[in-house]
């Protein structure tokens, strides 16, 4: 089968049930473990919120936890230049609801949360017009609930979401695994939106035609939103293994010259544009780069653009991220972006160059959750890409193209908020 799987039918309205019914058909009524659990297995199916965790591996686990299953929608999508999940829920909402039956069938669960962003309106309003649309979930234990969280960069970290659901802030906290003690205590599967809407389609279709695209050890399509210098950003539906440059094709081609490409988001790495060219995308071909996709997310930063000012104002949102939980989080960001400040207006000497990375160093792997180690990664791998533009903005302040609108949207920036 052809791309698109999960776009199949999508426009910008809701599908509607019956329509939804007519293009994938009923959900199969013995979606139970063990079966499921060992399609999704071999079918490989790995999560596209960014962990990139086999999801057979984690419902299995979830199954064998002592006491009562939740399944857990994350839907919060906090990363800014990410807009996928919000597109599934808008346009396709039956298809992720779907994914989460499935799953809890597999496990036996008969709790389902969609957990959301509270501004994520539309969204909200389309998961709740198609469940009003179910009939085969009228009555039932297994409707599911919506949780509306407050915004926020790491608002979405699994431990987060679970403490949200259970009464307290939307701020991660070290402790066990959702798997085995997640909302109300109880094991938990948390999966985002993309993740379960395959698994819905691999509840249909089977695992052999869920591997005939992508490659062997990544197999299947995935949705990358893809913004900066093309003619039409937007998100995609890709096959695993795919080209770079026929991504950029589908998008209607270039729209400036790429300086620089960042794959994975605000948590992610940056390379160089050169290689837009010869970039295959998977997890093996990105890793030869140190980089992947994360959740999705590919951004061509043209060369009207300037890095430097680009990479600052992230750096300075990512601090304010912080829960104020962790010194090194706390004090280790804010170091790294007021830092970055003093060296994009050229107030710093090129001493700073190395207190930024060795700051970067001390903050990995030493908070709640992973907020550190990638923000760390997002700026030294701009330090070494962009080298030269940081040195010069070191000896003589902003350039002419500081000014330019920002290609790396923040929250700020897309509502006016905060």
């Amino acid at each position: 089968m052809t791309l698109p799987r999960l776009l199949t039918g999508a426009t910008a309205e809701p599908m509607a049930y019956q329509r939804h019914l007519s293009i994938h058909g009923q959900l199969p009524s013995a979606n139970r473990a063990p079966a499921l659990i060992a399609e999704l297995t071999r079918a490989a199916l790995r999560g596209r919120g960014g962990g990139a965790f086999p999801l057979g591996t984690k419902l299995d686990a979830v199954r064998r936890a002592r006491g009562r299953p939740v399944v857990v929608i994350n839907a919060c999508e906090g990363e800014p230049m990410s807009v996928k999940d919000r597109l599934l829920l808008r346009s396709l909402p039956h298809l992720v609801i779907d994914g989460a039956l499935c799953c809890a069938g597999a496990i036996g669960s008969e709790e389902i949360v969609i957990a959301i962003d509270e501004t994520s309106v539309e969204a909200a309003e389309a998961i709740e017009r198609a469940l009003g649309e179910r009939s085969d979930l009228h009555g039932t234990r297994a409707r599911p609930t919506i949780v509306e969280l407050p915004p926020g960069y790491v608002s979405g970290q699994e431990a987060a979401v679970v403490n949200f659901i259970n009464g307290g802030p939307a701020q991660p906290l070290l402790g066990p695994r959702v798997t085995t003690r997640g909302v109300d205590g109880q094991p938990t599967l948390m999966s985002n939106p993309e993740t379960l809407a395959h698994a819905a389609l691999i509840a249909r279709h089977g695992a052999s035609w869920f591997r005939e695209l992508g490659t062997a050890e990544e197999p299947g399509s995935v949705l990358v939103t893809l913004s900066g210098a093309v003619q039409r950003p937007g998100v995609y539906e890709i096959e695993y293994g795919s080209s770079l440059s026929s991504l950029l094709a589908a998008a209607g081609g270039i729209a400036d010259q790429i300086q620089a490409l960042l794959f994975g988001g605000y948590a992610g790495t940056w390379l160089d544009g050169g290689l837009a060219g010869s970039v295959r995308l998977d997890r093996q071909a990105l890793q030869r780069w140190g980089a992947s996709l994360g959740p999705g997310i590919i951004v061509a930063l043209p060369q009207s653009a300037c890095p430097v000012a680009e990479v600052t104002r992230v750096a300075g949102w990512l601090a304010g991220q912080s829960t104020g939980q962790c010194g090194p989080c706390v004090h280790g960001l804010s170091s790294i972006a007021r830092a970055l400040e003093d060296i994009a207006v050229g107030a710093g000497g090129l001493e700073l160059f190395s207190d930024v990375r060795r700051w970067a160093a001390q903050v990995h792997g030493r908070g709640a959750c992973a907020h550190p180690d990638g923000t760390a990664r997002f700026v030294t791998t701009a330090l070494d890409l962009f080298a030269a533009d940081f040195e010069d903005h070191a000896r003589h302040g902003r350039c002419d193209d500081c000014s330019r609108r920002p290609v790396l949207v923040t929250p700020r920036l897309l509502t006016g908020a905060r």
